[in-house]
């Protein structure tokens, strides 16, 4: 199951995202969102947990967790639509359209 986390302090990074939710479970991957000019976390990422059972009871014990600071946590199942990708492509190649995957409905202009 894919889940979203927001409220994550700013110096978190995948690392410490991963090792938090694997107190409830196996984590396949964990990327927080990274701003793309500041180089410096967003105060959310995604994380992809294989057990759905694992992924609930992490969700039930994080959810409105606060850490530092007062920060509360909020973690539920990411849309589909987010999928995880953000601050830059991993496959390395990027759509033709506005959102980075869907084509225009015409090709491109000619830059000369």
């Amino acid at each position: 199951m894919k889940l979203f986390v927001a409220g994550l302090p700013y110096d978190f990074d995948d690392t410490d995202l991963k090792e938090m939710f694997e107190l409830y479970g196996d984590v396949t991957s964990a990327k927080v969102a990274i701003d793309r000019q500041t180089r410096k976390s967003r105060g959310f990422g995604f994380l992809d947990m294989p057990s759905d059972a694992e992924a609930k009871e992490a969700i039930q014990a994080l959810n409105g967790a606060q850490l530092h600071r007062g920060k509360q946590l909020s973690v539920k199942p990411a849309d589909d639509q987010h999928g995880g990708n953000f601050g830059g492509s991993s496959s390395g190649s990027r759509g033709n359209g506005p959102s980075g995957g869907r084509p225009f409905d015409r090709p491109p202009r000619r830059r000369f």
